[in-house]
């Protein structure tokens, strides 16, 4: 089921600690967001009589997280510029045609050079969006002044998830991004082995205003949260990430699963809402590879080893191993 479209309302917002011009500023921006519209990128998960209210045991590791996401970029210093002046990531370190951003630890790396047409189009697989996960309300109000200030045409929607409250944009080459912040794990509901993940309206000026001038609990802090895929077939989609690689399915819904290890609500999300019959990806700009990160041989032995039976090929390295799901997107396991 496809997520309304939000409404958002200005009305009196206020921001008491920030300067009277660069309120005026911020408001104006969010009236041109409002007037503009956008995309909620989510849905809700299928509704069934609860008979069970603990998350599905996973093949992989409880620890098991996402790593850096690789992009391949025609533009690589006007996308470099979106992620560290817009969204406030740091270059962590540079290259000749790449760089790597994040906070306190790497979650992009870009690389240029791609000769395929720039972002993705809607019918091929590929990434929909990868999503950066903050550790608070006040640290993502933040980025959201900053976004405001500075790119505001790149909003795309937002949307409260029960589980999550989420903020959506697209980078100068149609890359999709969600920022978003969990709420508290006990919030959560599980029924039947399934999270239960709505799209209720979520008013960024109010989200703002609530949260801007809280104190935050770890400034200078985010991970990726979780990676969402396009791609050409549900069941050849959890063929892949749930049997072969390991995941839970933790939610499912018309066109799309979730899937994640340690009673998380998703590490990785696949749906079909306009890539439906999909084949092997041609396009290669967009996303150049995503990272699980395992915490041990032992895990990536296992994953091998599924990999082996489903009749996957990998190529194992030292540092983990590197393989593609049915559309060639490259997953790359990492120690």
């Amino acid at each position: 089921m496809r997520a309304p479209r939000p409404v958002f309302g200005v009305g009196m917002v206020v921001f008491p600690k920030y300067p009277r011009t660069r309120v005026i500023l911020l408001v104006s921006v969010i009236a041109v967001l409002a007037a503009v519209g956008g995309i909620v990128w989510g849905v809700v998960s299928s509704s069934r009589p609860s008979t069970g209210a603990a998350a599905p045991p996973a093949a992989l590791p409880d620890s098991t997280s996402m790593g850096v996401v690789e992009l391949n970029v025609h533009d690589l210093p006007k996308v470099r510029a979106f992620y560290e002046n817009a969204v406030g990531l740091a270059v962590l370190s540079e290259s000749e045609g790449e760089a790597e951003l994040g906070l306190d630890s790497p979650l992009l790396r870009l690389v240029s050079g791609s000769d395929g047409e720039t972002g993705s189009t809607l019918s091929e697989a590929g990434l929909y969006h990868s999503a950066i996960l903050y550790p608070d309300e006040a640290s993502l109000a933040r980025v959201l002044v900053n976004i405001a200030t500075i790119a505001p045409e790149t909003f795309q929607g937002s949307a409260d998830h029960a589980v999550s409250q989420a903020f959506y944009f697209l980078d100068p080459e149609g890359n999709g991004l969600e920022l978003y912040v969990d709420r508290p794990r006990s919030e959560w509901v599980w029924e039947d082995g399934e999270v239960q993940m709505g799209s209720e309206l979520l008013d960024p000026a109010a989200f703002i205003q609530e949260h801007l001038n809280t104190e935050s609990d770890d400034t200078g802090s985010a991970n990726m949260g979780h990676v969402h895929l396009k791609v050409g077939d549900l069941d050849e989609a959890r063929a892949f990430y749930s049997e072969a690689l390991g995941f839970a399915v933790t939610a499912q819904s018309d066109g799309a699963l979730f899937y994640a290890a340690g009673g998380y609500h998703h590490h990785l999300a696949t749906n079909t809402w306009q890539s439906d019959g999909a084949g092997a990806r041609e396009n290669s700009t967009g996303l150049g590879a995503l990272t699980i990160a395992v915490p041990d041989e032992e895990a990536v032995d296992r994953i091998a080893e599924r990999l082996e039976a489903a009749g996957h090929s990998y190529e194992r390295s030292s540092t983990g191993l590197s393989t593609e799901d049915p559309w060639g997107n490259s997953v790359n396991i990492s120690l």
